[in-house]
C-alpha cells in the first residue's frame, strides 16, 4: 500500500518522513540540483509443545518477571544538531508501551533525552539486579546514521550504549536474552525497490560463553539506508513490529516474528513525499540476532 501522512513541518514535505542524519548528504535520483539542499526530516502458525525448563534450545522463561522495557523516545532536538522535529514518533511510542506491557514487560519511558541522559539511562538499568528476570528490551526511537542515535543534543555510538550490558558489567542478565529494536536511519541511500517474480503462490551454569551473546539488534532499517516514518501512522518498523508481536507472540519463536515484519515493512509499504525524488521508495529492516537459543514469550 502506498503510505501517507499529513504535515510534518518539513519544507515541502508530507507524509512520509525519515529518520536521517543532518541534511541530504547527496542528491536522490531524479531530483534536481536546486532541491539537493532540501534539508530532510531523518527521520502458519508454528507447533505449539509445551515449554520446559530445561530445554537445552530455549530461553529459560519462567522467572517471575519476564523483564523491564525501557523506550527511550526523542521527538525535539537541539538546533545545533541539524535535527527536525520527528512527527509521528510518539505514536510508535504508545505502540510500543502498548504490545510490550500486554507481554508482561515493565516499563519505562524517556522523552526527548539528551546524549548523558540516554547513557545516563542505560548505565542505570545495567546495574539494576535481573536475577529474577527473563530478559531485557530496549527501543530507541530517534534521528541516526550507521553505528550512531542521537540524543536531543548530539549523537553516540550504539555500541557505548549497549556495552554496560555486556559480560561482567551486568552478571544479572548474563545468558538471557537482551533485545534492542532501533527506529532510526542508518544513512543517506534511498531503496527505489525493483520487481518479484515467481512461480510460487503468493546451556551450563559454568559455560564460558562471549559477552556478545544473547543480544538481538532489530535495525528498522538496512546499513547505510533511509528509515521512513509517517507523520500520522508512525514509523513503517514500528507498526509492523507491534502488530507482527500482538498477532504471533503466543505461537511463534521471535526470528520467525522478526521475519514475517521483514516481510510486511518490505510489501505492505511504500514512500509518499512531496520532495521531489523521495516517492516510491521502500525500506527493509535488518535483525541482527547474537541469541543462542530461540526465544518464546510465555503465554
Amino acid at each position: 500500500m502506498m503510505s501517507e501522512g499529513g504535515s510534518d513541518g518539513d519544507v515541502g514535505s508530507q507524509g512520509d518522513s525519515v529518520d536521517a542524519f543532518g541534511f541530504l548528504k547527496k542528491k536522490p535520483s531524479g531530483t534536481s540540483q536546486g532541491n539537493s539542499k532540501i534539508p530532510a526530516e531523518v527521520d502458519a502458525q508454528s507447533s505449539s509443545k509445551a515449554v520446559t525448563n530445561d530445554d537445552p534450545d530455549r530461553y529459560k522463561m519462567d522467572y517471575p518477571c519476564i523483564g523491564h522495557c525501557l523506550i527511550i523516545n526523542n521527538k525535539n532536538f537541539h538546533p545545533g544538531t541539524g535535527m527536525k522535529y520527528r512527527s509521528g514518533t510518539d505514536v510508535d511510542a504508545a505502540a510500543a508501551m502498548k504490545i510490550f506491557s500486554r507481554l508482561g514487560y515493565k516499563m519505562k519511558i524517556a522523552n526527548d533525552q539528551t546524549v548523558a541522559q540516554m547513557t545516563q539511562l542505560l548505565l542505570s538499568f545495567s546495574r539494576e539486579d535481573h536475577s529474577n528476570c527473563a530478559s531485557f528490551v530496549c527501543v530507541l526511537l530517534s534521528h541516526g546514521d550507521e553505528g550512531k542515535i542521537f540524543g536531543t543534543d548530539g549523537h553516540v555510538e550504539l555500541t557505548d550504549l549497549t556495552k554496560y550490558f555486556k559480560g561482567a558489567p551486568c552478571r544479572s542478565l548474563v545468558g538471557k536474552p537482551k533485545l534492542f529494536f532501533i527506529q532510526a536511519c542508518r544513512g543517506t541511500d534511498l531503496d527505489d525497490g525493483t520487481t518479484l517474480q515467481t512461480d510460487s503462490e503468493p546451556e551450563e551454569a559454568s559455560a564460558r560463553i562471549p559477552v556478545e551473546a544473547d543480544f538481538l539488534y532489530a535495525y528498522s532499517t538496512a546499513p547505510g539506508y533511509y528509515s521512513w516514518r509517517n507523520t500520522s501512522n508512525g514509523s513503517w518498523f514500528m507498526q509492523a513490529l507491534c502488530e507482527m508481536l500482538e498477532r504471533h507472540s503466543k505461537q511463534l519463536e521471535l526470528m520467525q516474528i522478526m521475519t514475517r515484519v521483514n516481510r510486511k515493512v518490505a510489501l505492505d509499504f511504500e514512500s509518499c513525499s512531496d520532495l521531489p525524488g523521495f516517492s516510491a521508495k521502500k525500506q527493509i529492516p535488518s535483525i541482527v540476532s547474537m541469541l543462542t537459543k530461540d526465544f518464546y514469550f510465555p503465554r
